[in-house]
């Protein structure tokens, strides 16, 4: 189990005595997670989550199902992953209808299963290209006289093509990022982060290794972060990604990181670094020699206070 989660003897027992569904439950309920976001972190249907938590591994499409599924929950609350699924198997047993999927109907009804507007988008302009392709293809073989499109031709099917890219991105950036959605935390690499709430009580601490997520329990009254690597969080609200705290390396002290603050804040911007100064500019800032004295001249600089 996660070092973040902490359970009293008592539960612990009474959760290890209990079925693998029971754990998951106990697991899930000790990180103040609700089954809907558990649902959205794993897209596993909701449903489906329901019949693991109540054993009702026959109501699921297969005995691969059940113990993939089974795991990738473990993972979201903590578990281990290869002790939920030896659990799993060990329940289901030489069940031949498990095996091969017992011939149970199976209803996603997943919301985030259902393909993006971007990727619908890209469907669309794939098989348009394919078609326009098909198109010069057939007349090149009916008529070999016919002549292949002229670059200018091309290159105004590739603007077409990135035009429509660029406006299937802008319409998915236009929709409304759901402010009570789930805030989660993921480590870009290793990174050491403690977040408590308004009263100063810790709601986790420790490190993070790259690809592992945190997310904030959604009863936190007014959560916040420290750590000396925020370049090194990716956050996002309700599955939308939202701009870092930190695009830098420093250390930042009880940043809100609830929904609605993490909304409300700018994009960060970058410090410029010295070295980033080009040749040319530098040539432009050298006076050039004379025959006279060059007066000096007053130049204006400019700096930041980390």
């Amino acid at each position: 189990m996660s070092d973040d989660v902490e359970q009293g003897p008592a539960a612990s027992d009474a959760a290890a005595a209990a079925g693998v569904g029971a754990q998951l439950r106990a697991a899930r309920e000790a990180r103040g997670l609700s089954l809907a976001q558990v649902a959205a972190q794993t897209r596993i249907g909701l449903g489906s989550l329901q019949k693991i938590e109540a054993e009702d591994f026959h109501a699921l499409p297969g005995r691969a199902y059940a113990v993939g599924f089974a795991k990738t929950y473990a993972k979201a609350v903590g578990l281990d992953q290869n002790d939920v699924a030896e659990l799993v198997r060990f329940q289901l047993g030489d069940d031949p209808d498990l095996r091969t999927g017992g011939g149970s109907e199976f209803t996603p009804g997943d919301p985030s299963r259902a393909p993006s507007r971007k990727l619908v988008w890209a469907s669309v302009l794939a098989v348009a290209i394919l078609l326009v392709g098909l198109f010069f293809a057939a007349k090149v073989l009916l008529d070999p006289a016919a002549q292949l499109p002229s670059l200018t031709q091309q290159q105004e099917a590739e603007q077409a093509a990135a035009a429509a890219e660029r406006a299937a991105q802008a319409e998915q950036a236009a929709q409304p990022i759901d402010a009570g959605g789930a805030v989660v935390l993921t480590a870009d690499e290793a990174v050491w982060l403690r977040v408590s709430d308004a009263a100063d009580q810790r709601l986790m601490e420790g490190e993070l290794a790259a690809g592992q997520t945190y997310t904030i329990p959604a009863d936190a009254n007014g959560p916040k972060l420290i750590t000396g690597r925020p370049n090194a969080l990716s956050i996002t609200v309700g599955g939308r990604a939202v701009p870092k705290i930190s695009e830098e390396l420093r250390t930042v002290v009880d940043v809100p990181v609830d929904a609605a603050s993490l909304l409300a804040r700018p994009a960060p911007t970058a410090t410029p670094s010295p070295s980033a100064t080009t040749p040319a500019a530098a040539r432009a800032a050298t006076p050039r020699r004379t025959g006279a004295a060059t007066a000096p001249s007053a130049t204006a600089t400019s700096g930041t206070v980390d």
